[in-house]
């Protein structure tokens, strides 16, 4: 027992998907990291809610292509419905029959400058959803990793209390020969209790990872689901320089992108409502036909319309749109620092974790699972204490924990470096 438990631990390879850690009370199903970022991007619920802002998008750039609609009006004067009979002698009426179309013309080139508006407006809410992505990938990749290392962390768990059962049981037919005391049974029984409410707790710790992973896909919470793949990863030589990473993460993160965009949309932003602040034209003509006593006419008449910007010349807008595009540089300068901020922190966390598993492997598992297998067999033939064997334990048992967490930060960090590149960096 023990020896395979050091094997599954040892092997890089077999982290999760061996036999020993892989071992679960009923059978679950499987899916990738990569197959669940690829359902999370198809079904999750926060997901599919933003990308309606590009339907919405679409539709404000249809509106932004439309032109404005002529009006046309006709009228009926000097009708005789009060009985009052139009003739010679009172000279009443004529009546009269117009028709008039009015045809509004925009100056400034304001359809263009709203076209161009409502592009960028939608290159904008492009970038954001991509942005919305890739957070929801760097989301349910640290939720898979979360439930890897709480399934191996339950069956490390596990394989320590079968041993301390075994121990307690073997202690329990030793005082029925008489050969300990009762004392010495009790004290293992209690040890082995102890370690049952830290069994329960990884239970609890797995049931909560694989809700959290379930929620991200879109799945109902009360489905089981497991990550196949395996948690550690060799990475060897795979790290690029922090230089390369900072100059890929400025020209790739989609949140930059969208800020970047968005200086640009201010600009046109404030074109347009310069553009608003010019005096649009109506031009109109009509057709008038007069019916009298006298006889009949018809005639033509054209006008020309225009309000007068004596007060409102669209200042405040202007002044918004000004005030928008000097808030926008700024909040690019503080994004930028905040995405070589990103990168720095997560390279450095993973250089000091994949180190730290490193060495581990290299220098602290193999005597600590020997330590543990050689206390076993001591007190077993009656060369050492309970005492002892707990502690070798206990050694044991913090010295997996630690490097099954030092496993998930290095996973974790590999997956933080390349949501702040915003594209992948290291597999």
């Amino acid at each position: 027992m023990f020896k395979t438990l050091r094997f599954a631990l040892l092997v890089p390879a077999g982290m999760v998907a061996g036999p020993a850690l892989a071992q679960t009370p009923q059978e679950v199903p499987t899916i990738s990291i990569a197959a669940a970022v690829d359902e999370a991007i198809a079904h999750n619920l926060g997901l599919l809610a933003l990308k309606g802002n590009l339907a919405i998008a679409d539709a404000a750039l249809l509106t932004a292509r439309l032109r404005p609609n002529p009006v046309a009006s006709a009228s009926a004067d000097h009708l005789d419905w009060l009985g009052t009979g139009f003739n010679e002698v009172n000279n009443g009426g004529p009546m009269e029959f117009a028709f008039r179309m009015d045809v509004p013309f925009e100056r400034a080139n304001k359809r263009d400058r709203r076209i161009e508006l409502a592009s960028l407006t939608k290159s904008v809410a492009e970038a954001q959803f991509a942005n919305a992505v890739r957070q929801l990938q760097l989301d349910v990749t640290l939720a898979c990793i979360d439930v890897q290392g709480a399934r191996a962390m339950r069956a490390l768990v596990a394989d320590n209390l079968r041993a301390l059962e075994e121990i307690a049981r073997v202690n329990r037919l030793r005082v029925a020969a008489g050969a300990i005391s009762p004392f010495e049974s009790t004290r293992s029984d209690v040890a082995m209790l102890q370690f049952r409410s830290t069994a329960a707790r990884a239970e609890l710790e797995l049931t909560t990872a694989s809700v959290r992973l379930q929620a991200l896909l879109g799945r109902p919470p009360h489905e089981q689901i497991d990550v196949g793949d395996a948690l550690r990863i060799d990475t060897a030589g795979a790290l690029p320089e922090l230089e390369h990473v900072r100059t890929l993460a400025v020209e790739t993160r989609p949140d930059l992108r969208a800020l970047q965009l968005g200086a640009v949309r201010s600009v046109a932003d404030l074109r347009l409502q310069e553009a608003n602040g010019k005096v649009d034209y109506m031009l109109g003509a009509e057709y008038r036909r007069q019916q009298g006593v006298s006889g009949r006419s018809n005639s033509l008449g054209f006008f020309m319309s225009a309000p007068l910007p004596l007060s409102n010349r669209n200042q405040g807008e202007i002044a918004r749109a000004e005030a928008e595009r000097q808030q926008v540089s700024r909040q690019i300068a503080a994004l930028r620092a905040e995405v070589l901020a990103d990168v720095q922190a997560s390279y450095s966390e993973y250089q000091a974790t994949s180190a730290l598993v490193g060495a581990m492997e290299r220098d602290l598992l193999k005597p600590a699972a020997s330590a543990r297998e050689i206390s076993t067999y001591t007190y077993r033939a009656g060369g050492s204490s309970l005492l002892e064997l707990l502690d070798a334990q206990r050694a044991f048992n913090d010295t997996m924990q630690g490097y099954l967490d030092a496993l998930v930060s290095s996973r974790k960090a590999i997956s933080r470096l390349n949501a702040a590149v915003g594209m992948e960096v290291m597999k």
